[in-house]
């Protein structure tokens, strides 16, 4: 039987506007759309004409297999994911679970890259990452606490710019204070940091805010948190404050 082909497909923040026109033209041709049932709400006003498909959340590997045993009846499937499907998303798993399995060798998986939280969330906030920055997430679903310590240790020590994905949950409400005692064991209390909420959906929000304010800040899941380094400063615009990392350019003020 004739196999289809899988596009792992990052639709960014959410917002129609800020999907690639590459992602927005694989939904416009596939024959089926698959994702969390959340990213799914996302699109699927745009593309009301598609097959969708989804699983709720802890259901990474069904939603997988779901995919690709799609694709492998013949179809052209799309399967979605928030921000990039390559940071933090299930492109990885794609591929692991199809080249572990018979069913699955012959379908077709190519991934197109999207707009990340790091980058939108960026954008919100002025310009935080001009220079060399880190990704870390707060999650130890799938990392041990202990190795996450010590990245954000290692990170803070070496002056890296930072973004913290996953940094709060009902499950997880003292992981950022834990992590920001740690980030305070190299870094001032009025360290400039940042956080954007909802990046590019209802209600979007964005805050800047020091390091010692941070720690005690009550978000989520959906909240991506920016903590400068030692040259990272708080500008005023005429849009009001923004967060900037020089690169170091030389210029005549």
């Amino acid at each position: 039987m004739m196999q289809g082909k899988i596009i792992v497909a990052g639709i960014g923040p959410g917002k129609y506007e800020l999907m690639t026109l590459e992602c927005a033209e694989a939904l416009k041709n596939c024959d089926c759309i698959v994702g969390y049932e959340v990213y799914i709400q996302l699109v699927k006003s745009h593309f009301p004409e598609k097959e969708f498909l989804s699983t709720p959340m802890r259901k990474e590997e069904e939603r997988c297999r779901l995919a690709l045993k799609e694709a492998a009846k013949g179809k052209n499937v799309v399967f979605i994911c928030s921000g990039d499907a390559g940071v933090y998303g299930l492109s990885g798993l794609i591929y692991e679970i199809a080249a572990s399995s018979e069913e699955f060798k012959n379908v077709q998986i190519n991934v197109l890259p999207g707009i990340t939280a790091a980058l939108s969330g960026s954008a919100l906030l002025g310009a935080p990452l001009i220079h060399d920055f880190a990704v870390i997430s707060l999650s130890d679903l799938m990392t041990p606490w202990e190795k996450i310590e010590k990245r954000l240790e290692a990170a803070s020590q070496a002056d890296f710019c930072l973004v913290l994905y996953n940094p709060m949950s009902h499950k997880r409400k003292d992981y950022l204070f834990k992590a920001c005692q740690i980030l305070l064991k190299n870094l001032p209390q009025n360290h400039p940091c940042a956080w954007a909420k909802n990046i590019g959906r209802a209600g979007e929000e964005c805050q800047i805010c020091t390091l010692g304010e941070l720690q005690n800040a009550q978000l989520d899941m959906f909240t991506t948190v920016f903590v400068g380094n030692s040259q990272t400063k708080v500008i005023e615009t005429a849009q009001g404050k923004k967060l900037v990392t020089p690169r170091g350019y030389e210029f005549e003020r």
